[in-house]
């Protein structure tokens, strides 16, 4: 992608990047469950809090480093980082495939029965659409107010350390029964802190708005997930974790195609009302697993 010199070609490594994605995202909480079974959340919210940190400073980094050297520089950075995990993948392959160990055969019967695991994936449809358009709509909001791309970076970073921060706080937490206050602060912090942009004389509520937003994606992302694979039927766990990634997508693109081109204040609304769906959802699909722990 670093090489390309059009539009055309930028698609086409953007979906070779989708695909790669797509391979890599179930697998990382299967490993990390099964690599630690008595503590599977812990896990997870530790590999979360890793890559929030990751995403934080990256904005910072790319939003300091672009304006001299063009947005090409991105992708030679990213292709290096690829080659570094792919060396460490090699080295531990044997780890690996311990922790994949033999799956169950796969029934999707059970999958369509488990009505528990279908109201999680709506919680995860709508919590990840309205964080989707929230980062699509805070670049958009700074950009409008003159501001450069590394203040642009340095708000980004503010959201994902917050999200970092709280996950690591949150570590202890998610493997006991706090799990439903825990997914139910999700979408109502991200409800809080989204309406804030539209108040354009302070410069100051962006800030706060990102540090809701982060709360909520941090009370969301590993619980959702450690939830989904609780409730996921023997031998499907592969299926359940890539249904999650899929609604998570699947969210956050229709949520910006859909509210794009509309007024911020009526798209605020709309992405409240989303969230009060997932509060909702919240409080049914993890009753049984509170109860369960």
């Amino acid at each position: 992608m670093a090489a390309a010199d059009g539009f055309v070609a930028l698609m086409v490594g953007r979906i070779l990047q989708g695909f790669g994605a797509g391979i890599f995202s179930p697998l990382v909480p299967i490993l990390l469950t099964r690599a630690s079974p008595h503590k599977p959340g812990k896990a997870l919210i530790f590999w979360g809090g890793i890559a929030g940190y990751v995403a934080a400073f990256a904005p910072l980094f790319y939003g300091s480093f672009l304006v001299e050297y063009g947005w090409h520089f991105a992708f030679i950075i990213t292709a290096m980082l690829a080659g570094v995990a792919l060396v460490v993948l090699n080295r531990s392959q044997t780890t690996v495939d311990l922790a994949l160990g033999h799956e169950p055969k796969t029934d999707y019967s059970a999958l369509f029965r488990a009505r528990d695991l279908w109201v999680t994936f709506v919680y995860v449809f709508c919590t990840y659409g309205a964080i989707t358009y929230y980062l699509f709509r805070l670049p958009v909001w700074l950009s409008k107010n003159e501001v450069t791309a590394a203040s642009i970076g340095f708000a980004l970073t503010i959201l994902w350390l917050t999200y970092s921060a709280l996950s690591t706080l949150l570590r202890n937490m998610v493997d006991k029964p706090h799990i439903r206050m825990i997914m139910l602060a999700a979408p109502l912090l991200i409800a809080a802190g989204l309406p804030l942009l539209y108040f354009d004389e302070n410069l100051l509520l962006p800030i706060l708005s990102s540090i809701l937003v982060g709360s909520g994606l941090a009370c969301s992302n590993a619980p959702s997930t450690q939830l989904i694979l609780r409730l996921a039927s023997s031998g499907m766990s592969a299926v359940s974790t890539s249904l999650d990634i899929t609604f998570a997508r699947l969210g956050g693109i229709a949520t910006v195609a859909i509210l794009a081109e509309m007024e911020f204040v009526y798209a605020a609304v709309a992405t409240c009302l989303s969230c009060l769906v997932a509060a909702f959802c919240a409080l049914m699909a993890s009753n049984g697993f509170d109860e369960g722990m």
